[in-house]
């Protein structure tokens, strides 16, 4: 219904937002969440009966072994998880309950499927989320091991693709060791699905703005077992977890990021309900400060210096580096921001493989999809017209504009970015080309764009990455020089 957005837990976030941005980050957050529920509609659709029974078949390679703690855990929602276990088409799997409650209503419930893969543990105090976890976790004996909480569900076909991608990472020679899937939402009758997370592959960038790897997380038993939860990372224990475990894999010398895959399907339930995160995030801020801990220890692990800080969005974070990115991160070779028209809308800055900007045409003032319109995050490419570039990589520069690589200081600023390049005659001629005809225009920025493109591909090649920034923003002189192929 179009009133949905004033439902109560609704009127309560913006109360609590309004509280903590003020009133215009406020008007912006709910009007951009009023034209996203217009044009955004979403049905899950669950694999077919036919599908299913296929998956039964053939070899189970690998098992997996699926974590939950519990505690005073609902009657209804614990038999929905358990029944959602069951019912996966990939059968070769152990359920381990580890349970901190104080009654022994979880234990009579499990002990009623009388179902051999399904391990209970009572535990004898409740030491928090991420001992509790440790305790399940320590008597995990499958291949893999996946995390799943207590009033949550997972999807019939979860395992089977789970497996399906370790299977396929083998057949293209890599040893897959970490695996994350799409995840949605759901009201606390399951009986309605929401706002679906389609998630990129792996983002390290997005990744340190938010934990945006979540549910359904799935990892070689061996590595999770290394690593274990952290006690002081309670409520953010996961994030804790999942950045350790990138960084061993993608930075100390591990397997690259071959061996991190995402599943592109929804094979995880979150269920919202009064007293959960998703439903109410206020519920839980003291996890927001334990995900901040977690990134600064992060940070102080890899030897970078910087200030971590909440954005507007609880959950979400941003790093400002001392000095400069570049001065901390010996792999990242290039930066951008985004590029705004006259009307304060992005037309351009970041750019996808196919050229194209994935939030062309979004209001500088809202957050996008996810929010990942205002959160750092790894790119395909980023635009000259605000570009800084690595001195080891001025001479690649060069190469491919055609041009010497100059920056020039701006005056007072300080903090990031403290240089901003000055595109070296290209501007001029977008400029010259402002009062040519609209094709003209168009194959300027075609051209330019394509370079673009050829850089930021060039610069992977070299072993650097390119990162996008959106608190860098420009003006696109669009009316000047049309360089984003308008008219307008």
């Amino acid at each position: 219904m179009a009133f949905g957005i004033f439902k109560a837990g609704n009127v309560r976030k913006t109360y609590y937002y309004l509280k903590k941005n003020g009133w215009k980050n406020t008007y912006y957050a709910v009007l951009e969440r009023v034209l996203d529920r217009k044009g955004r509609k979403y049905r899950y659709e669950p694999p077919g009966k036919e599908a299913l029974e296929r998956q039964k078949g053939g070899e189970k390679p690998y098992q997996f072994s699926i974590l939950v703690p519990a505690y005073e855990t609902d009657e209804r929602y614990l038999r929905e998880m358990l029944d959602s276990v069951r019912g996966q088409s990939y059968d070769n799997w152990e359920l381990i309950l580890a349970d901190a409650g104080k009654t022994t209503k979880v234990q009579e419930i499990v002990e009623g499927y009388k179902d051999k893969r399904i391990k209970y543990i009572r535990l004898g105090e409740n030491k928090g989320i991420a001992e509790n976890t440790n305790a399940a976790l320590a008597e995990a004996a499958g291949d893999y091991v996946g995390l799943l909480d207590h009033d949550d569900v997972l999807v019939p076909d979860a395992l089977f693709e789970m497996a399906e991608a370790i299977l396929e990472g083998k057949k293209k020679g890599k040893d897959v060791r970490m695996l994350y899937s799409d995840e949605d939402k759901s009201d606390g009758d399951m009986m309605e699905f929401y706002e679906p997370h389609r998630k990129p592959g792996l983002n390290l960038d997005l990744l340190f703005s938010n934990n945006y790897i979540c549910h359904f997380l799935v990892m070689e038993r061996e590595l999770m077992q290394s690593l274990g939860f952290r006690s002081k990372y309670n409520g953010a224990q996961d994030y804790d977890l999942v950045l350790r475990a990138v960084g061993k894999l993608a930075y100390d010398g591990g397997r690259g990021r071959g061996s991190i895959v995402h599943i592109p399907k929804i094979l995880y339930h979150w269920r919202c309900h009064e007293a959960s995160t998703a439903e109410n995030p206020e519920s839980k801020r003291y996890a927001y400060e334990a995900g901040k801990r977690a990134l600064e220890d992060f940070m102080e692990s890899r030897g970078w210096r910087g200030k971590v800080s909440h954005t507007p969005h609880l959950g979400f974070y941003h790093i400002q580096y001392e000095h400069h990115i570049f001065a901390q991160r010996k792999e990242v070779g290039v930066i951008g921001g985004k590029l705004v028209d006259r009307a304060g809308r992005i037309v351009g800055g970041i750019y996808n493989a196919g050229g194209d900007c994935p939030y062309f045409g979004l209001n500088r003032n809202f957050s996008g999809y996810m929010h990942r319109a205002c959160l750092s995050q790894e790119a395909y490419a980023v635009d000259l017209r605000c570009m800084q570039v690595r001195e080891e990589l001025w001479g690649l520069f060069e190469e491919v504009f055609g041009t010497p690589y100059r920056e020039r200081k701006i005056k007072g600023r300080e903090q990031f970015p403290y240089k901003e390049n000055r595109p070296c005659g290209w501007e001029g001629k977008c400029r010259k080309q402002g009062k040519s005809s609209r094709k003209a225009r168009q194959e300027t920025e075609k051209e330019l764009r394509r370079l673009c493109l050829e850089f930021g591909r060039r610069v992977r090649k070299a072993g650097y990455t390119v990162i996008w920034t959106p608190e860098w923003e420009r003006g696109s002189n669009e009316r000047d020089s049309g360089c984003n192929g308008s008219d307008t």
